[in-house]
C-alpha cells in the first residue's frame, strides 16, 4: 500500500515542471494546457466517494487492482500521445484509476490495521511515503523534463503501477466484499459525482474566471445544489446508499475531514509558493528547485517516525493540536521571506520546521478518520477522507494563489512576487490555526489508536 501511495502522489506533483515542454511537444494553447492538471482534479475528485463505496461493495483488493492496471494503461497512453486531446484524456482516465484505488488501499490499511501499534506504524510508514512522493515528484518531473524528455513524467508511473500491482497481487489477501448488498443508489452517485466534479471544475478555472464572475458563480451554485440533492437522496432512498450520513454524525470521522479539508489546502499551497519563490525570485532551475525542496521529504519522514512514537502515548485529538502548530509555525516562518534572501536563510528552515509538521498530522489524521469505522465502510470513509484532502488542495490553490496575485498586482519586479508569495504562506498559517482550533473543538479527547488491554485482549476505547 505504501507503494501504491507513493505512485499516486508521484503523479500529483510529476507533470507540473514539464508543462512548458508538453505545450511545445503537442501544440497546446494556454488555456488548454491547464487541462493537463484539470483532466486529472475532475476525475480523480469527482469519483473518489464512488470509487470507495465501489471497493466495499465489491472487494478492496479487487478494485485496487482494477485501479492499478487503469492508471498504469493510462500513463502508458499518456506517453506515447501525439496531440492535446489523447494526453487529456490519457490524464483523465488517470484519474479514474486513482478514484478507485487510492480508497481501496487506505481501506485495505484500515481493515488490515484496526487497532494498536501495528496500526501507528503502519499509518506512520504510509503517511511518510504519502508526503516523501509529493515532494519527489516535483525532483522526478524536472529530471526527467530536462534529461529525458517530458514524455517520461507519463511514462514513470507505468513501471511503478506494474510494481504495486505485482506486489498487491502477491501480498493483499483477498477477502469477500464487506458491504451489504442490496439494490445500488445510481442515483446518490450520479449527483455526488456531478457535484464533486463541478465543484472543483468551478474552483481550478478561478485562473481564468474571477470568484465573482458569471461563469464561476454559476458552476458553484449548480455544484452545492447538486450536492444538497444529494445530501436529500441519502436521507430518503430505500437502496443501499451511497454514504451513510450517520458516519458524518461520528465526531471523530466529521473532524479529521475537516482538519484534513485545511491541512490539504495548506499542503499544497506549501510545495506551489515554495516552487514559485525559488525559481522566480531566486532565480534557481527547475531541476535545483526540485534539489532543494528534498528537505521537505526528508522532514516528513522524521515527522512520521516521531508520529509513531509518541502515537502509542498520546490520543490522537492531542497529536493533531501538536502538529498543526508546529505546522503553523513553520508557515508563519515562511512568511518572512525576502527578496533578497537565500535558500539556506529563508527556505531551508521554514521546510523542515513545516514538514515535520505535516509528518506529525498526516498519520494522526487518517487514523482519527477512520477509527471505530466498520470494516462495510472504510472504503467510504477512506474515499470521504481523499475527497477532502483533494478538495482542499483545489481550494487552497485558487484562494490562495488568487489572494497572491492580488498583492503582488501589476507588479513583476522580485519584491512584488516575494510579498505575495509571503502572504500565501501567512494564509497558510491561518489555516492551520483553524485547524487546529477544530481538532481542541470537535475531535474526541480520548480517541486512540492504541487500545488498552483488557483481559488478555485489546479494546479500543470509545470516543467521548
Amino acid at each position: 500500500m505504501a507503494v501504491v501511495q507513493f505512485m499516486v502522489s508521484v503523479d500529483l506533483s510529476v507533470v507540473n515542471l514539464g508543462l512548458p515542454r508538453i505545450a511545445a511537444g503537442l501544440g497546446f494553447g494556454a488555456v488548454g494546457l491547464t487541462w493537463v492538471i484539470h483532466a486529472y482534479a475532475l476525475t480523480f475528485g469527482g469519483l473518489l466517494l464512488v470509487g470507495g463505496k465501489i471497493a466495499d461493495r465489491y472487494g478492496h483488493k479487487r478494485v485496487l487492482l482494477l485501479g492499478l492496471a487503469v492508471f498504469g494503461l493510462a500513463s502508458l497512453a499518456g506517453g506515447f500521445a501525439q496531440e492535446p486531446g489523447h494526453l487529456v484524456a490519457a490524464r483523465a482516465l488517470q484519474g479514474i484509476g486513482a478514484a478507485a484505488l487510492s480508497p481501496a488501499a487506505l481501506a485495505l490499511l484500515t481493515v488490515t490495521f484496526p487497532s494498536g501499534k501495528a496500526r501507528v506504524r503502519a499509518y506512520g510508514i504510509w503517511s511518510a511515503v504519502n508526503a516523501a512522493g509529493g515532494a519527489l515528484g516535483v525532483l522526478i518531473g524536472g529530471v526527467l523534463t530536462q534529461y529525458a524528455g517530458w514524455r517520461w513524467v507519463m511514462f514513470i508511473s507505468v513501471p511503478m503501477a506494474a510494481v504495486a500491482l505485482t506486489l498487491a497481487w502477491r501480498g493483499v489477501t483477498g477477502a469477500p466484499p464487506t458491504a451489504p448488498g442490496g439494490r445500488p443508489d445510481v442515483l446518490g452517485a450520479i449527483l455526488a459525482t456531478a457535484g464533486m466534479s463541478l465543484l472543483v471544475f468551478g474552483v481550478v478555472r478561478t485562473d481564468q474566471y474571477g470568484w465573482t464572475s458569471p461563469v464561476t458563480l454559476a458552476t458553484l451554485v449548480t455544484a452545492v445544489t447538486l450536492l444538497a440533492a444529494f445530501v436529500h437522496v441519502e436521507r430518503t432512498t430505500t437502496r443501499d446508499p451511497l454514504i451513510r450520513l450517520g458516519l458524518l454524525a461520528n465526531r471523530s470521522v466529521a473532524g479529521a475531514n475537516s482538519y484534513n479539508l485545511l491541512l490539504g489546502a495548506a499542503m499544497a499551497s506549501s510545495f506551489y509558493f515554495a516552487s514559485l519563490y525559488l525559481q522566480q525570485v531566486l532565480q534557481v532551475s527547475p531541476t535545483v528547485a526540485g534539489i532543494q525542496l528534498l528537505p521537505f521529504a526528508v522532514g516528513v519522514i522524521a515527522g512520521a517516525a516521531a508520529a509513531i512514537k509518541l502515537g502509542y502515548r498520546l490520543p490522537l485529538r492531542t497529536m493533531l493540536i501538536i502538529g498543526g502548530l508546529v505546522t503553523a509555525i513553520g508557515f508563519a516562518w515562511f512568511g518572512l521571506i525576502s527578496a533578497d534572501g537565500s535558500f539556506l536563510a529563508d527556505v531551508l528552515g521554514p521546510s523542515l520546521v513545516t514538514s515535520v509538521g505535516f509528518g506529525l498530522c498526516l498519520g494522526p489524521v487518517v487514523s482519527a478518520a477512520t477509527v471505530g469505522v466498520t470494516p462495510s465502510e472504510s472504503g467510504m470513509a477512506s474515499g470521504l477522507l481523499s475527497s477532502s484532502r483533494q478538495i482542499g488542495a483545489s481550494l487552497g490553490l485558487a484562494v490562495l494563489g488568487t489572494a497572491a496575485h492580488a498583492r503582488t498586482g501589476p507588479s513583476t519586479t522580485v519584491e512584488g512576487l516575494t510579498e505575495g508569495y509571503a502572504l500565501g504562506m501567512t494564509l497558510s498559517a491561518a489555516l492551520l490555526a483553524g485547524a487546529v482550533l477544530i481538532a481542541f473543538t470537535v475531535l474526541p479527547r480520548t480517541s486512540t489508536a492504541t487500545p488498552a488491554r483488557h483481559g488478555g485482549r485489546d479494546v479500543v476505547p470509545e470516543p467521548e
